[in-house]
């Protein structure tokens, strides 16, 4: 680096670090005290950049770059400004591309690399400035614009504040990145800093623009209730200053109410199942199950409690030959080699199964086969909704295939 910039900068912050509580003061009251600096002092100051005076009989004032510098130091955010020119940003980037490429097709490294370094510079410049633009907004919202004291700046720091989002997000559909792409070529540092670092910045931006235009529309909603309310109380204040033996009627006398007092509460409804409501549906299966069947023939003898062996037995012998039903149709399947219907099979061979018990047992039977017997079918189920509870589906029939 040339030593000259060194000596020019070491003598800039010794400068700044002489003039510290002057410039602090400046920042603060808007104008520097110039009792407090003697005119060798001012004019260092001049020279450097750091103040200027606007004409001959106005005090010195901080220049924009230190003051933008102390507002981000201090993180203040009471005139903190949004940059939203992204259009001549993207413009020097593109040329500094066109630069780096062209240095280093005639193998110019050394300015290959100093069109790099100033390419990676501008970059991050660039992303900052978004990412410092976002931040701003979001300060302005946390204190929901408390460095203004009525609720009409308020609205109007809050409607500025929504016109800023708008300008950013013209500003970010300025970045066409299938341009950037093209600039960038097959070179992985181009696309590195021009496709890569910028789609990730502005994709985080985008994202943060959304969330803040929705709270600015929410503020604003709310400033706006406020004021409506400080207007009727200011009226009402101001009715009972000038009428002080104002008295409010009793209108629990009145036959006649004004609508804005005659608004009773709504009824409470009766209570009623909602079976529509999917997070119920499992309460109100067990309430169901809990439920005992009511008889409408009263002379229906009743079931006897006593068990005998060969009600036992008829019905170990009744599931077994089920098994074997649904085991000939398995083997008919597979004979045929077409698609058959379970429903169809059980009315074809006149079983007398009830079809909803059928199709358990053909449904149990296909998957407590061995997986190298259950391979070679293939299990179709049809479902058709249950009218009842919304969202339930019933299986009416089930047809099995070989593979």
């Amino acid at each position: 680096m040339n030593p000259n910039l060194l000596k020019a900068g070491k003598r800039l912050f010794k400068l700044l670090d002489r003039n510290s509580e002057a410039l602090i003061e400046g920042y603060a009251n808007g104008q520097l005290n110039e009792a407090e600096l003697d005119a060798k002092q001012a004019q260092a100051l001049l020279q450097a950049g750091l103040v200027f005076r606007p004409d001959a009989d106005s005090p010195l004032m901080l220049s924009s770059n230190l003051r933008s510098l102390l507002e981000e130091a201090l993180s203040d955010i009471r005139n903190r400004e949004i940059d939203a020119n992204v259009g001549t940003r993207l413009n020097s980037l593109k040329t500094l591309a066109s630069h780096y490429k062209e240095a280093r097709h005639q193998g110019d490294l050394a300015a290959a690399d100093a069109y790099l370094q100033d390419l990676t510079q501008h970059t991050y410049q660039l992303t900052e400035s978004l990412r410092h633009s976002t931040r701003a907004l979001w300060s302005r919202i946390n204190n929901e614009f408390g460095y203004v004291a009525s609720l009409s700046a308020k609205i109007r720091e809050n409607q500025l504040a929504q016109q800023q989002v708008k300008e950013l997000l013209d500003s970010l559909s300025l970045l066409s990145f299938e341009s950037l792409s093209q600039t960038a070529g097959d070179i992985r540092e181009l696309r590195r800093l021009l496709v890569l670092h910028l789609a990730v910045a502005v994709e985080e931006c985008t994202q943060e623009l959304a969330v803040v235009q929705s709270r600015l529309l929410a503020l604003l909603g709310r400033f706006r209730e406020l004021r409506g309310k400080a207007r009727l109380l200011k009226g009402f204040a101001l009715h009972c200053e000038r009428q002080p033996d104002y008295q409010p009627k009793d209108w629990t006398l009145q036959s006649q109410l004004p609508d804005l007092l005659n608004q009773p509460p709504a009824c409470i409804r009766p209570a009623a199942v909602d079976i529509r409501h999917q997070d119920h549906e499992q309460p109100l299966l067990s309430l169901a199950s809990k439920l005992k069947p009511r008889r409408h023939n009263q002379h229906e003898p009743e079931a006897s409690s006593e068990l005998s062996l060969e009600a036992s037995e008829e019905f170990a012998l009744s599931e077994q030959q089920i098994k074997r039903d649904v085991e000939d149709y398995l083997v008919s399947s597979f004979d045929s080699l077409q698609q058959l219907s379970a429903l169809d099979y059980l009315e074809q061979n006149e079983l007398t199964w009830p079809a909803e018990v059928w199709l358990y047992q053909v449904w149990g039977s296909y998957h407590a086969l061995p997986d190298e017997q259950r391979q070679y079918f293939s299990l179709e189920h049809h479902e058709e909704d249950y009218g009842q509870f919304t969202g339930n589906r019933i299986v009416t029939d089930i047809t099995v295939a070989v593979r």
